[in-house]
């Protein structure tokens, strides 16, 4: 879509409020000043005052009795009481705390009550007098208010801000106002083009927007607008980004809203806010809502124990109403985003409200590789770096994943000062990912070496040896994360079902690293715990899901494990009795055994050359597919490069895309690959 020049975005609301309680503020800071300013004009043309000084009762009559006043003013206070203020014909001294003050002119002192018999005195000394007013001047009156002004303009910033806090300009307790965010053109850059690994709910989507510019394209052979299109897939496959999309290319108000912002602490916000946001919906119509996370708001009614919680259920229900009740809302499509699916209510995914639900699923091979095209296009990459042999890598990784694959080799790259990010980047990025950090502190025994060099040469001998089984890319002895070593595989095609054999070599793979050590040490030990654990399971869905026993049959005995608060039963009866449970178990164990037996076989079959592998495992401590094959051709490698700086340069010089860096055991090498048999 294009983008109309020079039309500026729409601000905003939280910024347009901080801009004009900004101007507010601005504006009374101008006022205070101007006030500050006039009272500091007034005060100077008062002009300045003699002192006056302050007199005892005995000094005040003795001063009246001196016949030194030229003149008094009497002024009353606020107290009711007069203050006696005299100029003096002459100077006198005052003695003040044992200091004499000179030169004094002016004094004062205070009269509880001026009678006849007080005028009487001043008459009889020759004082004469004027009473006047003991108001304060016009700026005191003033200082006197500020502080009431101040307090006030406080009060008003304050209310003000818990407005914008409460969500919006229209009062203070406005919490039944949708928070919906409202998208116009050149709010967001994200458009199709940046989406991959997504093609099939791209043209769902497309067909939404091609709708909404023009609908009497579709509704002139009897079809009806889409009411709601729910994405459903993984965490981190691109739901909330397709959403991002569509708002980038339809010229269509975009309302965005968490499923989290319906609920509050006050009950009836959740279901006042979703009618405002319909009706804020239905002035912009034809619009798109977008409710990312919908299951915050859409979990099965009465799940739980003892019910479920009267506000969420509230809001739910007037979601459903407004989605699909007596009043259409014609124009209005919601787009909702989950990675739940399973707890969301059954009314709420019935055709009407939801009529489509695109899966957006973790991408395949092609996907993976238009993701990673799309992610290092502002990232400067060598030649030497493949993007298919890293996305072939890199199998069930969603796009979020690929996103910080990509970063992480890039901050690797910026590590060692280089001017562009090459493939042993990538590799090392995804060691990290897959694996953890590369643990350099960790400090192996020579025997702890040499039984997981064993063990892992054991996984990758299977993996080699074994016919269907997938191709292994890396082997290493260096620890990294929670495994002291791993064998990592690449697989040669993108796989949606395997067949009994592939599930029985792939046992084999995974029981080979135990049985080379029982058979070079005729011992076991616990590295190999995390094999037991996957073969275990890949055994018991053989036998229960998949149909794959001969003794069991063709039927399947899983069992359901729903949880309590979803709305299921707190118990569930057992489908299969004590009799089956006991052949499920021994089918399991047969399975297990007979792969184990194989695993030993093939070990013993190829016993000097587990050897010849371990012992180049152990002094290289990592070997690729390639050196691997090198070794079981019977070829010997190449001297191992033990600098590490002519190893960089060897890196450096390198332009094959699969190449791979020589191992060693300083630098960050590692192995990398989904489908990791750790020690």
């Amino acid at each position: 879509m294009e983008k109309k020049p020079g039309k500026k975005p729409q601000q905003d609301p939280e910024e347009e409020n901080d801009l004009s309680m900004s101007r507010v503020l601005r504006n009374v800071l101008i006022w205070i000043g101007i006030l500050v300013g006039l009272i500091v004009i007034g005060v100077m043309m008062t002009g300045p005052q003699a002192q006056e000084w302050p007199l005892t009762y005995n000094e005040y009559l003795a001063t009246v009795k001196s016949g030194n006043i030229e003149y008094a003013k009497i002024t009353k206070t606020q107290l009711n009481d007069f203050e006696f203020h005299a100029q003096l014909k002459s100077t006198i001294t005052l003695n003040r705390d044992g200091k004499l003050v000179q030169n004094v002119k002016a004094v004062r002192t205070k009269l509880g009550v001026v009678d006849s018999s007080t005028e009487t005195f001043w008459k009889e000394n020759g004082i004469s007098w004027t009473y006047e007013d003991g108001d304060s001047p016009w700026w005191i009156t003033i200082v006197q208010f500020l502080p009431w002004v101040l307090l006030l303009l406080a009060f008003f910033f304050i209310t003000r801000r818990m407005q914008i806090g409460a969500g919006g300009t229209k009062g203070i307790f406005s919490f039944g106002k949708s928070r919906a965010r409202l998208l116009t053109e050149g709010n967001t850059q994200v458009t199709f083009i940046d989406v991959a690994g997504a093609d099939e709910a791209k043209e769902e989507l497309k067909e939404i927007i091609d709708f909404l510019r023009d609908p009497g394209k579709f509704t002139r052979l009897g079809g009806k607008i889409p009411r709601g299109v729910l994405l459903l897939g993984p965490p981190g496959t691109g739901k909330t980004l397709l959403a991002r999309a569509v708002a980038g290319e339809a010229a269509v108000p975009f309302f965005t809203i968490s499923g989290a912002d319906f609920v509050e602490m006050f009950v009836g916000v959740g279901a006042s806010r979703v009618r405002d946001l319909f009706e804020q919906a239905k002035k912009h119509a034809p619009c798109i809502v977008f409710i990312d996370e919908i299951d915050a708001v859409g979990r099965h009614r009465g799940a739980g124990l003892g019910g479920g919680h009267d506000e969420r259920e509230q809001t739910l229900n007037q979601l459903l109403v407004e989605m699909d009740g007596f009043e259409q809302n014609s124009g209005v499509i919601i787009i909702a985003a989950t990675n739940r699916p399973d707890v969301l209510d059954p009314a709420l995914l019935r055709p009407g409200r939801f009529d489509r639900q695109v899966v957006v699923d973790r991408p395949d091979l092609n996907g993976r590789i238009g993701i990673l095209k799309v992610h290092t296009r502002k990232v400067p990459t060598a030649k030497d770096v493949d993007l298919e042999v890293i996305a072939k890598g890199t199998p069930g990784m969603s796009g979020a994943d690929l996103a910080n694959l990509v970063n992480e080799a890039a901050l690797l790259a910026a590590r060692r000062s280089s001017q562009d990010v090459r493939m042993f980047d990538f590799e090392n990025a995804k060691d990290k990912v897959l694996m953890g950090v590369e643990r350099k502190s960790m400090v192996m025994s020579v025997k702890e070496k040499e039984t997981t060099a064993y063990h892992e040469i054991g996984h990758a001998l299977a993996g080699k040896l074994l016919p269907g089984s997938d191709a292994v890319h890396k082997v290493t002895i260096i620890p990294r994360g929670r495994a002291l070593g791993v064998t990592s595989y690449l697989p040669s095609e993108e796989m949606h079902t395997m067949s009994r054999d592939q599930l029985i070599t792939r046992l084999v793979t995974l029981l080979a690293g135990r049985a080379a050590e029982k058979v070079v040490f005729s011992q076991q030990n616990t590295g190999a715990a995390n094999d037991l654990e996957r073969a275990t399971l890949i055994a018991k869905k053989m036998v229960c899901e998949f149909g794959m026993s001969d003794i069991i049959g063709p039927v399947r005995y899983a069992s359901q494990h729903d949880e309590v608060f979803l709305g299921r039963e707190i118990s569930q009866p057992r489908d299969h009795s004590e009799e089956t449970a006991r052949s499920i178990d021994s089918e399991v164990r047969r399975i297990i055994i007979e792969a184990e037996h194989k695993a030993e076989q093939l070990m013993r079959d190829n016993i000097e050359l587990l050897h010849n592998l371990s012992k180049a495992l152990i002094e290289r401590e990592i070997l690729s597919s390639e050196e691997l094959d090198t070794l079981i051709s019977g070829s010997e490698l190449p001297p191992f490069v033990k600098d590490v700086e002519a190893l960089r340069s060897k890196i450096k010089n390198s332009s094959a895309p699969s190449a791979e860096p020589k191992p060693q055991s300083e630098t960050d090498t590692n192995a990398d690959g989904l489908a990791l048999s750790p020690s």
